[in-house]
């Protein structure tokens, strides 16, 4: 005769079965995420050094492309810098950006920025430019005009973006560079200045130097 399961046997085995049940549900519920997949939430992170890296090269072709002559751009800014800006400069909620190009005798420098003398420029224009070892403001970034906040989850990101760029630049242009020693030495740069309230003020944050 067949003796049929006691009580607590009967639910014993009913619980083991809801349990495999539920983790079998689990486990067709659960995607697995490899490390470094698109899937990671520390590669979907934004990464500022790696963006600077990889921008970087395009804003540098950008500006070498946009650049101006500072002796053809000077007098223009000087004469009318409403019409300078349309007809040379980018838009930029902080002022425009300007890319020029000059060769230039480097003058006594503080903390890493240097005041600047290029033939056939204006008197009235004070050319600096500035070779770190602190690379300032987000010129690079804004300068090709293409890169723009919506791009970015807040303003720390899009603020972030700009000195990564930065940094960039210094490890492709400057690194090479005894920038700390630059006094008498004639240098061919590119860069882009940002022009505030004042047209003559000139700050240039280099895309490209060598020293001659």
């Amino acid at each position: 005769m067949t003796t049929s399961p006691q009580p607590k046997t009967r639910r014993r085995l009913l619980v083991a079965g809801v349990v495999v049940a539920v983790l079998a549900g689990i486990a067709l519920d659960t995607t697995v995420v490899e490390t470094g997949s698109e899937h990671d939430t520390r590669v979907q992170a934004f990464n500022p050094d790696a963006y600077g890296t990889e921008t970087f090269p395009a804003i540098r072709e950008a500006i070498l492309a946009k650049a101006v002559p500072a002796t053809e751009l000077a007098p223009a800014v000087l004469a009318d810098p409403k019409a300078a800006v349309a007809k040379y400069g980018t838009a930029s909620t902080t002022g425009a950006i300007f890319a020029v190009s000059f060769t230039a005798t480097v003058g006594n420098g503080k903390s890493g920025i240097y005041g600047l003398t290029v033939e056939g420029l204006p008197a009235d224009i004070k050319l600096r430019i500035q070779t770190g070892p602190a690379i300032n403001d987000t010129v690079l970034r804004d300068a090709p005009g293409t890169i723009e906040f919506g791009a970015f989850k807040n303003q720390i990101e899009y603020q972030d973006a700009g000195a990564a760029i930065n940094r960039a630049m210094k490890a492709a242009v400057l690194d090479g560079i005894d920038t700390a020693n630059l006094t008498g030495k004639t240098i061919e740069v590119t860069g882009a200045f940002r022009m505030g309230g004042n047209p003559k003020n000139w700050f240039i944050t280099p895309a490209a130097l060598v020293v001659k």
